[in-house]
């Protein structure tokens, strides 16, 4: 994998953004396209435009990924300096004890607690799940007057993670959903096209895909294509008919989701494209979760969508892998059939 793949991912793994604080990742992904594309536009739900080519002949095309991450944010401030929590998207309390954080605008240090195992009762430990509630982050201090303008209701906290590499060919991160998405749009958008290319960083998915749901209406597309990190379920304890995908298996094709079906013109040309070319793709086996394809779909008198993705064990935590293998094969085969698409729709 190129040393410049890796420099994006790891930027954008790193960069803080819940739904709602997607700035520090816009603004990352603005530098990064600089001068590959025509134009950048914000709208008021905190989507990023990059557009390139608007009127050019043939299909208008979005490239799509959303850059919000599921995390927490800060609900009240206790008289003792601690903080209560919300959760922002749809995170597993059980994951949820024992973890460092970043807290704030200023990425104040902290960890997620509550009282030692030595005063829980024997039923607590082995009964309960303690909730999202129930749980609060100890960032060192004493009182709340100490945190006055340093934190304040509202703020996000994400997950302290740093990006590395992991086993034979894996990398190691947070928010691999979907900021492994918004790598590959960024790297497909570095590539000159011949039709019109709108790509939609979009706001707000993990709380109900929001932000496509306004944006695709800024520069409504012919034919869509959402990039997603999707559920890589393939450990070893769980059955094989709910593995959803696997990792080192190439570039998931969502056929259905919870959300919506695929084009199957489009889906079966992606098939082609990748048989001709020798590269590896999977299907996603179980029609589970739900993307921004799913509120694109829907623009005006309706879109021509795909959904693809890299998968990714454990998404929807603190911690995610992916293969690198899936990700170079991803931005192959997208690239090949965009080339083929300049022929078949103009």
């Amino acid at each position: 994998m190129e040393q410049t793949r890796i420099e994006l991912l790891k930027k954008l793994t790193e960069a803080r953004g819940i739904s709602g604080h997607e700035d520090e990742v816009a603004a990352i992904l603005r530098a990064e396209l600089e001068g590959h594309v025509d134009r950048f536009e914000r709208d008021s739900i905190k989507n990023l435009f990059a557009i390139k080519g608007m009127g050019r002949p043939g299909p208008n095309v979005m490239l799509n990924a959303h850059m919000d991450e599921v995390g927490l944010y800060v609900t009240r401030i206790t008289k003792e300096g601690y903080l209560h929590i919300g959760k922002a998207g749809g995170i597993d309390d059980r994951l949820l004890l024992g973890k460092k954080v970043l807290v704030g605008k200023d990425r104040l240090s902290g960890v997620t607690s509550i009282k030692a195992v030595h005063l829980s009762t024997r039923e607590e430990i082995e009964t309960t799940v303690v909730k999202a509630d129930d749980i609060v982050v100890d960032i060192g201090a004493k009182s709340d007057k100490e945190l006055a303008g340093k934190v304040t209701v509202g703020d996000q906290i994400t997950f302290d993670t740093a990006f590395g590499t992991f086993g034979d060919g894996y990398l190691v991160g947070k928010a691999f959903d979907d900021r492994v998405g918004c790598a590959i749009v960024a790297e497909l958008l570095k590539m000159d096209w011949p039709f019109p290319v709108i790509g939609m960083f979009s706001a707000q998915e993990e709380v109900g895909t929001k932000g496509a749901m306004v944006g695709a209406w800024r520069y409504p597309p012919d034919i869509s294509i959402t990039v997603e990190g999707t559920i890589a379920a393939d450990i070893g304890e769980v059955k094989d008919y709910q593995e959803v995908t696997s990792l080192g298996a190439g570039t998931v094709l969502t056929i259905k989701d919870g959300g919506m079906i695929t084009d199957h013109r489009l889906r079966n040309q992606l098939i082609e494209v990748a048989k001709a070319n020798g590269l590896p793709w999977q299907f996603k086996r179980i029609p589970a979760g739900g993307t921004d394809a799913r509120s694109i779909q829907l623009t005006k008198s309706g879109v021509r969508a795909l959904a693809v993705a890299v998968p990714s064990r454990y998404i929807h935590s603190p911690v995610s892998l992916i293969k690198v293998c899936d990700y170079e094969n991803t931005v192959s085969l997208l690239s090949k059939f965009l080339a083929q698409l300049a022929t078949t729709e103009a």
